[in-house]
């Protein structure tokens, strides 16, 4: 280990005199900033403009803007309150994220405080911060983040290591337990750094991504023995593939793929590096990607693992991560996936190879509800995945989970006002079912600070980039990926301009219209994702029927487009029962509702008093309504109709079958996203269906 004198530790205002396992020659730091001159200006959330491997590309961050309607809300919300909140917790003494910063530069005393991973989760809010900044230009958002990075500048290490805990504790040395989340927090910086170079044209963070890349570089490319397992929480995968698009430096690229390559390559036995920590199943270890079957562990760790290969795969073009990650996909959605796009079924199991795991994926078809995990931040990982793979393969089906998760499990993790936040979140909540006393991350209602803090920033910097999602550009047009109020001001392939706005009341209306401001004269491409669920969908231009709408594609119209041109979009929202598949064993004779993208839950508070959430039914003959109530949980339509309420009580384990005496009740369902957020009650998604 290398040695620094107190008068340079002194001098750099480094707290900790600890160094890192990689020897910094002379020569390394006055070349640190060569790379400024090959530098790609891309600037959309993922660069994958000049990826070879891709179908859809990115539009640049800034390019659209919610202009009115669901997600404009829900965006003015993460800039206004969201994201301000979340600072005043990260940069306090609450969330203490930033305080780690400036103990770690010797600007502060004080002890590390928090998780291994915390300084990954103050990167995630850094990078919600530069989204925002990418729509509004506020300066002031750029002079934070520059304060904020002189601060990481001085915390991190001569030869470029950076991970607060091991320059601060003594008791830890850098990259001697995979359980100190160094890679997972270095994934989040090379990200957050990019997103801040394209957004502003700074070079000050990516200097230091560039450092502490290079230290990566240096230290694992050599592949020794004793740091081969050391890649289990791949967020660094995708961050040294964004990394090499940003700096055209080819190691970054070659560093991410040797990550995937390294896995499942070894002895899996506990060992100096794994101690406190699961192996196996638990974090992605026992098989190859290339070569693995289903999705298994702790569910954010493979689903950033997928997202991770799926970059790689942009820039190579291997088939065989294709074809695993086609595979997995598949697994994922079609067999451990719940109804409303969350995954990672339980706190605690084993997987189907019987390794212990936590927070993740167990047995096909193993579904419960009221135990469900379904982390948020496995969730947002979910659409992460889902997005990527459609800009792969231009393959609706990607888009439609993408568009699940976002207006379903992924908003549930928040509170309405943005202020409160859920870890975990299950389909059914039965008061006094739960010791909550006991458990970790599970609470009666959501929480205005989580000491695992890693979901909260996910979700923020996902809503804060959902604009970037909307639209992809394809080899001669757009393709429109989501649907909200909008306007898209961007340049097609060929460098020319493009101006849409888009006015629908979507997701409570399925009619949507698309005016085109601004094109080129010669014809070119519109590509309208046309969700699984929307048969019966018709589309017109200018008045005039054209294409075939078929429910999971996307509906191409080719032809010479012009200015003030009006394409009509039409998708029936029927109300609709969703059942599981038989092997669902929890939700057999059960039901769940959904309209458009959107899932629907029955909470206590719309039941009469002390109605138990297990006493309530649905009739098959029935009909819901839905209705629009703008001054009701942030403005949401509504299900309303009659349910049956079961009033003879089943009090013993098992009794004989008797004919229910049920008493009928008007009611409304409400979206999922917005249970929780009038007080403690229970919930459930599904619910049993009485058929006539």
């Amino acid at each position: 280990m290398k040695n620094i004198s107190l008068s340079i530790c002194i001098a750099l205002s480094v707290l900790s005199c600890k160094q890192s396992p990689v020897e910094q020659s002379p020569t390394e730091s006055a070349t640190t900033n060569d790379y400024a001159s090959h530098l790609d200006s891309g600037s959309g959330i993922i660069n994958n403009t000049n990826s070879p491997h891709v179908k859809l590309k990115s539009i640049d961050i800034g390019d659209c803007r919610w202009t009115e309607g669901f997600w404009a809300e829900k965006w003015k919300v993460a800039e206004e309150t969201m994201i301000p909140h979340m600072g005043e917790i990260l940069k306090g003494d609450v969330g203490h994220g930033y305080n780690n910063f400036k103990i770690a530069a010797g600007l502060k005393e004080g002890e590390h405080k928090g998780f291994w991973w915390h300084d990954g989760d103050f990167y995630k809010w850094m990078e919600a911060k530069m989204y925002i900044y990418g729509v509004n230009k506020d300066e002031k958002i750029v002079e934070e983040m520059d304060e904020i990075i002189d601060v990481i500048a001085q915390a991190q290490q001569d030869d470029g290591y950076l991970s607060t805990p091991a320059i601060i504790r003594d008791d830890i040395e850098p990259f001697t337990n995979r359980r100190y989340h160094e890679l997972y927090n270095s994934g989040h910086l090379l990200t957050s750094a990019c997103i801040h170079y394209r957004l502003t044209g700074k070079t000050n963070f990516l200097d230091i991504a560039v450092k502490h890349a290079d230290y990566l570089y240096k230290l694992f490319s050599p592949k020794p023995e004793h740091l081969k397992r050391f890649g289990f929480n791949q967020t660094q995968i995708m961050g040294l593939v964004e990394l090499y698009r940003t700096t055209k430096d080819k190691r970054y690229l070659e560093l991410a793929e040797q990550f995937i390559n390294m896995r499942g390559t070894y002895k899996i036995e506990d060992d100096e590096t794994t101690k406190g920590y699961p192996i196996g199943d638990m974090v992605q270890e026992r098989v190859p990607l290339r070569k693995e079957t289903e999705a298994v562990g702790h569910a954010v760790l493979a689903l950033y693992y997928y997202a991770g290969a799926a970059d790689v795969y942009a820039e190579t073009g291997e088939k065989a991560l294709i074809d695993a990650l086609e595979r997995l996909w598949d697994n994922v959605t079609n067999k451990k996936m719940y109804v409303t796009g969350a995954v990672g079924q339980t706190h605690y199991g084993r997987s189907s190879r019987l390794d212990k795991i936590e927070e993740g994926f167990i047995d096909e078809y193993m579904m419960p509800n009221m135990t469900a995990y379904n982390e948020t931040c496995a969730n947002i990982c979910n659409s992460m995945f889902n997005y990527r793979m459609l800009t792969l393969t231009g393959d609706a089906k990607h888009g439609d989970i993408m568009e699940l998760v976002l207006h379903n499990s992924g908003l549930s993790g928040i509170s309405l006002e943005g202020k409160h936040y859920y870890y975990s979140n299950p389909l059914r909540k039965i008061e006094g079912a739960l010791d909550y006393d006991k458990m970790n991350v599970e609470f009666p209602e959501r929480q205005p600070y989580l000491k695992c803090f890693c979901c909260p920033p996910n979700l923020v910097r996902t809503i804060a980039k959902s604009p970037g999602w909307a639209y992809s550009k394809s080899e001669n047009g757009i393709a429109v990926n989501l649907y909200g109020g909008n306007e898209l001001n961007t340049t097609l392939m060929d460098g020319s301009p493009i101006r849409l706005t888009q006015k629908t009341d979507y997701p409570w209306n399925g009619a949507i219209k698309i005016t085109i401001d601004e094109c080129k004269a010669d014809a070119f491409d519109l590509l309208l994702r046309i969700p699984s669920w929307a048969k019966g969908t018709h589309i017109k231009v200018n008045g005039t029927k054209v294409a075939e709408a078929v429910p999971g594609t996307f509906s191409k119209i080719e032809r010479k487009w012009k200015p003030g041109d009006e394409i009509t979009i039409d998708m029936p929202m029927e109300t609709k029962f969703i059942e599981g598949h038989p092997r669902i064993e929890e939700v057999r004779n059960q039901v769940a509702l959904k309209r458009g993208p959107v899932v629907y839950c029955i909470e206590s508070a719309d039941l009469p008093k002390n109605t138990d959430i297990t006493d309530v039914y649905l009739s098959s003959e029935n009909k819901l309504s839905p209705t629009f109530r703008p001054d009701f949980l942030g403005g949401v339509t509504t299900l309303e109709g009659e349910i049956l309420i079961r009033k003879d009580k089943l009090g013993k384990m098992y009794q004989e079958v008797s004919t229910p005496d049920f008493q009928s009740f008007k009611t409304n369902f409400i979206p999922y996203y917005a249970w929780s957020n009038r007080g403690q009650g229970e919930m459930t998604v599904f619910l049993p269906v009485i058929w006539n």
